[in-house]
């Protein structure tokens, strides 16, 4: 679980009476992943358990398996909210919050609420619901994230409209990615368990086909690995850090294969499907020439071409400057090339190799030797 304070950002600021309430997201790829039905399923066991459950608002879009399974779960009533002819229903936040459960389902977190409504979108009434002191279970697709919204819109040709900041999500006391794979999302879709026949075909030549619903995938299963890696990572095990992705350190210094080894780092990163660091370490006793400062320069745009990250160190101890980064960044994966010390140097200062070995030797850390030419 996600635990602790919640570091909100303005439009999420709310002063807890007493304490927050928890939050609990069920994240899916798409529509028709299961997550209702999740969230209703594990409101039920609670319920059994003595636990207060209500319904704030629950969107079942006509499928009677999410309907059915509400059933014996107090909904709170919708608040009528009339737009000139129309009269249109909404969650009833001031209700639920009377009303003071110990848990309410709100179902999708990126809706837009109706002109009229106490906010402008439905994750803001659930903070309103948090800071009252009511724990909240609710559900969104990894589509609706607001710095993934181009990056889908690239995979799908889709532009979504409705989003909610990345912020909601990092801030969540726990995140359960509902899965299933693209064939079976596929096959709820043929079946009508999903969309109206009339709706079937349409999906499955736009949005839901099978190379979207695999990139979507991926991108819900990473964003939860990366909160579960960034949460390990501040409460580690046996004092060490603990990685669901590869991290790439490619070490540069001012001989011209740097580049060289830069490409192959950043394969090697690519393969791992990690993130890309180099360092450079730089001695200040040693002033570099301009060349030498050009070509330093030339390896940071490479570095950052290829999406990563360019560190510059100060330091006299090389292989010290690198091991405290790698520790520093949870770095995995440390790339170096081949020592390129004459043989004296060596024998009299130890090879280089060896004693970057020998600091990262309890760190869990491989390291990638790579051959370049002289």
């Amino acid at each position: 679980m996600f635990e602790g304070s919640k570091d909100l950002s303005p439009d999420l600021a709310y002063n807890c009476s007493a304490r927050c309430g928890k939050h609990k997201i069920f994240i899916g790829m798409a529509p028709g992943v299961g997550k209702t039905y999740k969230m209703l399923e594990e409101a039920h066991r609670l319920k059994q358990q003595g636990t207060d459950v209500v319904i704030g608002v629950l969107e079942t879009h006509g499928r009677k398996e999410t309907a059915d399974k509400a059933i014996g779960l107090e909904e709170i009533p919708k608040k009528p909210i009339r737009q000139e002819h129309l009269v249109l229903y909404e969650m009833d936040l001031d209700r639920i919050i009377d009303r003071s459960p110990q848990l309410v389902l709100v179902d999708e977190l990126a809706h837009t609420n109706v002109p009229g409504s106490a906010h402008q979108k439905r994750y803001q009434d659930v903070q309103a619901i948090l800071a009252a002191g009511i724990d909240v279970y609710s559900t969104v697709n990894i589509q609706h994230l607001e710095s993934l919204n181009d990056l889908v819109a690239r995979i799908t040709s889709v532009v979504v409209r409705e989003r909610i900041p990345d912020r909601v999500l990092e801030t969540a006391d726990q995140i359960v990615v509902v899965d299933v794979t693209p064939e079976t999302l596929e096959e709820r879709l043929l079946e009508g368990k999903i969309y109206a026949p009339e709706k079937i075909q349409q999906s499955l030549g736009n949005f839901f086909q099978r190379r979207n619903l695999i990139a979507l995938r991926e991108l819900a299963l990473r964003e939860v690995a990366d909160s579960v890696e960034e949460e390990a990572s501040e409460m580690p095990l046996h004092g060490q850090s603990c990685n669901v992705h590869e991290r790439v350190l490619v070490c540069i210094s001012t001989y011209p294969n740097s580049v060289q080894l830069l490409r192959r780092g950043s394969r090697i990163n690519h393969y791992m499907n990690g993130k890309l660091f180099a360092v450079f370490v730089d001695n200040p006793e040693r002033f570099l020439s301009k060349a030498e400062s050009l070509h330093i320069e030339t390896c940071e745009k490479l570095c950052q071409e290829f999406g990563g990250d360019f560190l510059r160190v100060r330091s006299q101890n090389v292989a010290e400057a690198i091991a405290e980064v790698a520790e520093r960044e949870r770095i995995t994966q440390i790339v170096i090339g081949e020592s390129q010390q004459i043989g004296w140097k060596q024998r009299l200062k130890g090879s280089f190799t060896q004693r970057l070995m020998q600091l990262i030797r309890h760190k869990h850390i491989d390291l990638h030797v790579i051959a370049t030419e002289q």
